[in-house]
């Protein structure tokens, strides 16, 4: 008996390490399709230079979502179609305007109007200005608030390896920092950009507005321009200074789009799904390369390595180009809803929108038991320096499958963070600012992960 327990575990072992060789090798094909003759950096180049910038509801949005139905159909997918789905349609209008004035002289500076915002009146707005690091310094001006323009002054901490943390601690005076100011009668509201850094790019992003509190346009303002700002106030003839600033946005009635679905059929267990996606749409100041071109041309790239290498999948694998992430989550939503309703069968989802930069690794939110399983990989992660796999959050389009689909896991790709928030929502974030072999690397790193998953489950 004794004998043939030693002979089973010595079975079990031999069959583990072939198993572990084979995965190795397929991970290795997996890497030399990608790096040798891989087609992301291309598409990428596609979409942001014929392309653009593809904000919700606009034109381009509408071309995104006819040019990647196209690129997967050309691939030879097995099923493409689009997904309907109503979204905000806001735009910017003629470029903003803004100065400081300090007696008759005039300093311009650089803002941009963040996504959602009303306009300023035609004339625009002139007002003395307050600065506050966060609410509770608000909250402590009381009423002296009314009639002036708010101006949000905290930076990033530094202190954060993660910058994604450091953008965490610093977002929501964008995003509620207009409904806050205008409860004690503020006329305006101007936002540090949310970048580490000091340049003189506006960075925008989406903000709220509150049901019975009055609406005051937000703008955000470059870092250089508010170090500027926060100079002047602090100078002897600070409470001389005053803001003007012009800008003239508009919310339009909702309009049709689609998320844009690509998928390859599993051979053994069909029924079975594993989404790996990003978002389709982007701020209107840039060519949304990083923010998300990258995980839109990454998650096709994942299909289409499988499909050059003739992989066939157990299960099957779905490339999804979520649309209205950056001012609605719309196209997340309806995902959940359509995946719910239908009593879809999600294995696992993994999201790309952290930028197209060296990967190295993985997140894996609420859920210990595939963060167990999922870390068992990592040796055969460690050769592509892609081993970081931990606890966190997977991605915003991602959320809303937690409740509408039992039993997935989301998972979040991370590519290193230092350069993210340099172009994050500002003109910056162009082509010419992805390396191409980080980007190549990443699907790869991704490409790899779903394999696994498809072959051994996610937990």
């Amino acid at each position: 008996m004794k004998f043939l327990k030693l002979l089973s575990l010595a079975f079990l072992c031999s069959t583990t390490v072939a198993a572990q060789v084979t995965d190795s090798m397929m991970l290795r094909q997996i890497y030399d399709v990608a790096l040798m003759e891989g087609h992301s950096y291309k598409n990428l180049e596609h979409l942001c230079k014929q392309i653009g910038p593809r904000l919700s509801g606009s034109k381009n949005a509408q071309k995104a979502v006819e040019w990647s139905k196209k690129v997967m159909e050309d691939y030879g997918f097995d099923k493409v179609y689009l997904q309907e789905v109503m979204v905000p349609h806001w735009e910017r209008g003629a470029k903003e305007v803004a100065y400081i004035t300090e007696g008759s002289t005039k300093i311009l500076i650089r803002i941009a109007a963040l996504g959602g915002s009303i306009a300023s009146p035609v004339g625009g707005i002139t007002a003395k200005v307050v600065e506050v690091k966060n609410f509770e310094e608000l909250r402590v001006m009381g009423e002296s608030v009314k009639g002036k323009i708010v101006f949000f002054n905290r930076p990033f901490d530094a202190r954060f390896f993660d910058t994604f943390e450091a953008y965490s601690g610093a977002v929501n005076q964008r995003g509620q920092g207009a409904v806050e100011a205008a409860k004690l009668g503020a006329v305006g509201v101007i936002v540090r950009s949310m970048t580490n850094i000091i340049d003189d790019n506006p960075h925008t992003g989406g903000m709220r507005y509150q049901e019975g509190v009055t609406k005051i346009p937000a703008a955000a303002i470059s870092t250089k321009a508010a170090e500027l700002l926060s100079q002047k106030l602090r100078s002897g003839n600070g409470s001389a200074i005053k803001l003007y600033f012009k800008q003239n946005c508009q919310t339009l009635p909702d309009a049709l789009s689609y998320n844009v679905i690509g998928e390859i059929r599993g051979s053994v267990t069909p029924d079975n799904i594993i989404t790996v996606g990003g978002h389709l749409d982007s701020w209107d100041l840039a060519e949304g390369a990083h923010d998300d071109g990258t995980g839109v041309t990454q998650s096709i790239e994942v299909l289409r390595i499988f499909k050059a290498l003739k992989f066939k999948p157990q299960n099957t694998i779905r490339a999804v180009m979520f649309m209205n992430e950056e001012n609605g989550l719309r196209g997340g939503a309806k995902y959940a809803e359509l995946a719910k309703q239908n009593n879809e069968k999600h294995i696992a989802a993994l999201e790309s929108d952290e930028g197209g930069f060296t990967p190295r690794g993985f997140t894996i939110e609420d859920s210990p038991s595939a963060l167990a399983h999922i870390s068992k990989w990592k040796s055969l992660f460690e050769p592509y320096k892609v081993s970081d796999i931990e606890a966190g959050g997977s991605g915003s389009d991602l959320g809303p499958l937690k409740n509408a689909v039992p039993g997935i896991v989301l998972i979040g790709f991370k590519p290193d963070s230092q350069r993210y928030f340099d172009i994050h929502h500002a003109s910056s974030d162009v082509f010419e600012n992805v390396n191409k072999r980080e980007l190549e690397l990443g699907a790869a790193s991704m490409a790899s992960l779903i394999y696994l998953i498809d072959k051994y489950g996610a937990k």
